[in-house]
């Protein structure tokens, strides 16, 4: 499997579904939020649980088969100054330019009108972890952290 053209299609599988609006689709797991994506013999499978304290798990197939997963726990740390809403708006605006960058990791600072976003990681896509957060008037309101890379068989 060529690890440029994994990296390529997460890239591209994120940037369609949730920073896209992407609808849920019908799921086995009660209670779980379905995003998902196709490209040819790729799949990519966005499956969260929660709302404002979530947790997650992102899988990419190759010609079906498991080849790739990230797993991530967010939550909102400071509910008087922030709710997922807002959050969500934030998160989305950093990861649309992350994503326009042709990437999903390296580390990410944006300043928006409702909080300062950071996102910093280390590794590349065959294995990383990481952590995101929000900042509002200085105050942490929201972290989210992330690990994940190659599935060997």
């Amino acid at each position: 499997m060529d690890v440029l053209e994994l990296n390529s299609f997460i890239v591209e599988a994120k940037s369609q579904t949730y920073v896209a609006g992407a609808k849920s689709q019908p799921s086995y797991r009660i209670g779980a939020h379905d995003i998902g994506y196709k490209r040819g013999i790729w799949r990519y499978l966005d499956s969260y649980f929660g709302g404002t304290d979530f947790a997650g798990q992102e899988v990419v197939w190759l010609e079906e088969k498991p080849v790739w997963a990230m797993n991530y726990f967010g939550r909102i740390i400071e509910p008087g100054i922030i709710d997922s809403t807002i959050a969500g708006t934030v998160i989305c605006a950093a990861l649309s330019q992350l994503y326009r960058q042709g990437r999903f990791l390296g580390g990410m600072v944006l300043h928006h009108a409702l909080g300062h976003y950071v996102d910093s990681s280390e590794g590349d896509c065959t294995h990383f972890r990481g952590h995101e957060f929000i900042l509002v008037d200085g105050l942490k309101a929201y972290e989210l952290d992330y690990r994940g890379g190659l599935i060997i068989p």
